[in-house]
């Protein structure tokens, strides 16, 4: 098959571009042709696919096709634009340069299939389209959808006309019937996968890899955190948390948390209120470090308000971390107690509790290793893009 895949995001820093670049890198492998289409600040390649960038202005680029960042639903490493701040006329620049790209790799790739990511612009542009096509909702275009009505019309459109959409979570495949008045028999539940063959317990040097985050103390308790640092990660419960463990464990504990976005001037001020010791920002880290972060980490934190899926938590798993995260979204779904614990949004006192047990465990090894079995028996790419690739099959008939 030929598929173009649209996306609204670079294929770095969200949840739906990490999604995104595998389910790309599977379908590639399988032996599929397929194009990637998505905003970018440079032009940039992949192994295994095409890339189609579209050039946004991040203030420092000389060349652009659009003179403002890439916008977000809520933040992203690299842009604090979002789809709210956009004037008419930038949003119908954006659905112009989408459609432009769209419509020459129509022409030149001539696509089986389009795969549009979000239920928002991107389905909207394949509408117009005579290319048979299918939607992933990832959770974040649905707060949009309440948020701004402007962007109404586009995504029900989009919605309307899809053959398939793809939800990721029971939370999601609800609000997406609630939503958009989308009838079972047109939703498929997919949950995300992660690379197995990134995100894997690693035979690694605790204290290397700390000096390689520029931490100088060896600690022997680490808690981490990985994702944007806006309200609904719920990163300020953590911070509230970690005044808890660090005054009741026996040992130091540190708390490193990965990721950036609008609060972080914000948060850095509240662990100075806090008078926390042990906390530690990296900002924006790349894949092969998080993988190093999970591999050193006792426990994984995931304390959102809300969460459509939590593919971090999958990833913090596969490499035989356990994970504590809020009885929310799409986290009740996989998060059991064999691999973590859930427990209440906004409770500061709960979550510190959690993950002091998970620190304080006898069977840690044991519960590693049954982290990573869990994660790659139900949550690998290569489990999940069969059923993707079964769903192209069935739109096409073939």
């Amino acid at each position: 098959m030929k598929i173009l895949i649209v996306n609204h995001f670079p294929l770095e820093g969200s949840g739906s571009g990490v999604y995104t670049h595998n389910l790309a890198k599977e379908l590639s492998d399988m032996g599929h042709e397929v194009r990637v289409i998505f905003p970018e600040h440079t032009n940039v390649e992949y192994e295994g696919f095409i890339s189609r960038t579209i050039l946004f202005n991040n203030g420092y680029n000389e060349e652009y096709d659009l003179d403002f960042n890439f916008p977000c639903f809520t933040s992203h490493p690299r842009s604090n634009n979002t789809f709210y701040k956009l004037s008419e006329f930038q949003i119908n620049q954006y659905i112009k340069a989408f459609e432009k790209i769209v419509f020459e790799e129509i022409e030149q790739f001539e696509p089986d299939i389009i795969h549009a990511q979000h239920l928002w612009i991107t389905p909207y542009i394949a509408s117009k389209t005579d290319i048979p096509y299918v939607v992933t909702a990832h959770g974040t275009d649905l707060k949009g959808f309440v948020k701004d009505s402007r962007y109404h019309t586009y995504a029900l459109e989009g919605a309307k006309k899809a053959s398939k959409i793809i939800t990721i979570s029971k939370q999601v495949d609800r609000e997406v019937s609630e939503l958009y008045e989308v009838d079972d028999d047109k939703k498929q539940m997919v949950m995300n996968g992660y690379d197995e063959d990134l995100f894997l317990p690693l035979d690694i040097d605790r204290n290397l890899i700390l000096k390689e985050f520029g931490i100088d103390i060896d600690y022997k308790k680490i808690v981490s955190f990985a994702g944007k640092l806006t309200h609904f990660k719920g990163v300020d419960v953590l911070l509230k948390a970690a005044k808890i463990y660090e005054r009741d464990s026996d040992e130091e504990v540190a708390t490193i948390i990965a990721g950036n976005g609008e609060l972080y001037e914000e948060l850095n001020l509240l662990k100075d209120q806090l008078e926390l010791n042990n906390i530690y920002f990296l900002g924006h880290i790349n894949q092969k470090q998080l993988v190093k972060l999970f591999n050193i980490a006792d426990v994984s934190t995931v304390p959102s308000r809300t969460e459509p899926f939590g593919l971090v938590a999958i990833e913090a798993l596969a490499c035989g971390t356990p994970v504590v995260g809020t009885n929310q979204g799409g986290l009740p779904d996989f998060i059991t107690s064999d691999v973590g614990r859930l427990v209440g949004v906004g409770d500061d006192m709960e979550l510190a509790y959690a993950i002091i047990d998970e620190l304080i465990r006898s069977d840690k090894e044991e519960r590693s290793k049954g982290c990573y079995k869990y994660a790659k028996e139900n949550f690998s790419w290569k489990h999940s893009i069969v059923e993707v690739e079964d769903i192209y099959k069935k739109v096409l008939g073939i």
